[in-house]
């Protein structure tokens, strides 16, 4: 497991117990920064990939990613919630930035296998904290009925990723 992975998992709550669970306020920031950290990659992938299949899938992540965050916005500003910073939203920025910055250190079949190895390991992470840490502690009932509803689309995500992870190693790039 690469330390990028292992600072997500922590971040998301899987390594570490949370007392009583995040607030309503710290999933908000959990959420939007997951997404965000994902759109990132996604874009630096897009542009930098020589795989026309994962510059396709990276920018599904790229759409799929903004809309979720769309939607978390709405819902924050009609609910009237600031979403509020924690270790956990921090340190998934910090384990983003640190993909990213590995990530620009690649190129070709390497970079491909990079981002798409992360991105079934990442999917995996957030799949597991939706269901272990954030559906569960969320008290609100919209918010939780948007991390159910939004669930679906990171399990699609995983086996999409999963797939291209398949292909990039049956033709070695």
């Amino acid at each position: 497991m690469n330390k990028h992975l292992v600072a997500l998992t922590l971040a998301l709550g899987l390594g570490t117990a949370w007392a009583a669970g995040p607030s309503d306020a710290q999933i908000a920031a959990i959420v939007v920064t997951a997404n965000q950290v994902d759109i990132e990659a996604g874009q630096l992938a897009a542009g930098k990939s020589t795989s026309p299949e994962v510059k396709a899938f990276a920018q599904l992540m790229v759409t799929d990613h903004s809309g979720v965050n769309k939607a978390a916005g709405e819902l924050v500003a009609r609910l009237k919630v600031t979403p509020e910073p924690s270790d956990t939203s921090a340190g998934l920025k910090k384990g983003g930035d640190g993909n990213l910055a590995r990530l620009k250190t690649l190129s070709g079949a390497a970079f491909d296998r990079a981002y798409v190895d992360n991105e079934v390991s990442y999917h995996q992470a957030v799949i597991d904290a939706l269901d272990k840490t954030l559906i569960p502690s969320a008290t609100n009932e919209e918010l939780k009925a948007l991390l159910v509803k939004v669930r679906p689309a990171f399990v699609a995500h995983l086996e999409h990723a999963k797939q291209l992870q398949g292909t990039l190693g049956k033709r070695g790039g």
